[in-house]
C-alpha cells in the first residue's frame, strides 16, 4: 500500500490505522523527512513486526514525483514486487495564488497533476498486481468544494497562471474556486481512471468536513462560511480517515468503481453540472496526459 503526504492530518491517521491491522508492508510519501523518520519510529515501537518505509516526494514538484515513483519501483523495502492499494491523499487548500516551478497553478499542480503523474508512472505495476487476480485501488480524494469549481469546471487557458482572479466576485479572494477546481479534477480523474482500466477498481471520496492542519492556513474570512455550512457534520480527524479507509479496504462487493463516495461509504448524488460531465472528464484526461507525456 502506498499513501501521499502522510506526516499529518488524515494521511497519518490512515497510516496509523493501516498499521494496526499487520498490513504486508505501508509506503507513505510525504516532503517533511524528519516527521516521517519519528513516524515510523514511533510505529513500530507500537506494532513491532510492522514493515513500512518512506519516500521524501514534493507533489508541487513534478521531477520530484518522478524521483519518488523510481525510488518506490526500485525499492525492495516494500516486499513482492506489486502494489494493490494507491492513496492519492495529499493537498493544499486556499493558497495564495502561485505558480510552480513547472509552471502550473500550484493548487492545481499539487492537488491533481502532482498524483496524476504518480498515478502514471505506478500504473505498471498496479495493473501487474491486479493481472495477478489481486484486489487493486487507487482511492482520489475529493470533496464537496467541487461544487466551488469555476464555470465550465475547470479554466484550462489559465492553468499555467496563478489564476488569481478565477471564479466571480462571491467566492473571497478567488481562492474556494481554484481549491474547488482541482477537487473537481480530482473526481473527474477517477472517473476516467475507473473506465480506461478496469482491472483497477478506482474511486474518489470526499472525507467530510474536518478541521486539519491544511485548514489553519486559510484566511479566516475565506473559511468563515465553512463553518457556518458544516455546523452539526464536523468530524474528528480521526474520524476524517475513516472514508479513506473504507475505499482502500471494504469488501469489494460493497464498492463501485468508477464511484464517487461521501462518509462513509455512501455513493453520493453529483450536485453539478460539472460533476456529471463525461466531456468534461475526457478533456481533462487529454489535457492531463498531454501535460505529462515528458514524464516516464
Amino acid at each position: 500500500m502506498s499513501g501521499t503526504q502522510c506526516t499529518a492530518g488524515l494521511g497519518l491517521q490512515t497510516v496509523e490505522n493501516l498499521a494496526a491491522h499487520s498490513p504486508a508492508h505501508i509506503c507513505f510519501i510525504a516532503r517533511n523527512a524528519t516527521k516521517a523518520t519519528s513516524i515510523i519510529q514511533r510505529l513500530r515501537e507500537k506494532h513491532a513486526d510492522l514493515s513500512i518505509s518512506f519516500i521524501r516526494c514534493d507533489m508541487a514538484s513534478l521531477s520530484s514525483v518522478q524521483a519518488a515513483a523510481r525510488d518506490f519501483l526500485a525499492s525492495d523495502d516494500h516486499g513482492q514486487r506489486r502494489l494493490d492499494v494507491l492513496v492519492c491523499n495529499s493537498g493544499i487548500m486556499c493558497v495564495d495564488a502561485a505558480v510552480t516551478e513547472d509552471g502550473y497553478q500550484i493548487e492545481w499542480q499539487t492537488n491533481h497533476l502532482g498524483h496524476a503523474l504518480l498515478i502514471k508512472l505506478l500504473l505498471p505495476l498496479l495493473r501487474e498486481t491486479a493481472a495477478g487476480g489481486n484486489d487493486v485501488r487507487i482511492v482520489n480524494l475529493t470533496s464537496q468544494a467541487y461544487k466551488q469549481a469555476p464555470h465550465g469546471g475547470i479554466d484550462f487557458a489559465t492553468l499555467n497562471t496563478p489564476q488569481d482572479t478565477l471564479g466571480n466576485f462571491l467566492v473571497p479572494g478567488h481562492r474556494w474556486s481554484r481549491y474547488g477546481q482541482s477537487k473537481l479534477a480530482n473526481m473527474l480523474y477517477a472517473d476516467v481512471l475507473a473506465r480506461e482500466y478496469p482491472d483497477i477498481l478506482t474511486v474518489s471520496v470526499h472525507p467530510g468536513y474536518i478541521f486539519t492542519d491544511i485548514f489553519n492556513g486559510v484566511p479566516f474570512f475565506t473559511k468563515l462560511p465553512v463553518f457556518f455550512i458544516a455546523q452539526g457534520q464536523t468530524l474528528k480527524v480521526e474520524e476524517g480517515a475513516h472514508s479513506q479507509l473504507w475505499a482502500a479496504t471494504a469488501p469489494r462487493d460493497k464498492i463501485k468503481s468508477g464511484t464517487y463516495y461521501e462518509p462513509v461509504g455512501v455513493a453520493a448524488k453529483r450536485t453539478t453540472g460539472n460533476a456529471n460531465d463525461e466531456k468534461l472528464a475526457g478533456e481533462l484526461w487529454e489535457w492531463t496526459q498531454k501535460a505529462l507525456k515528458d514524464f516516464s
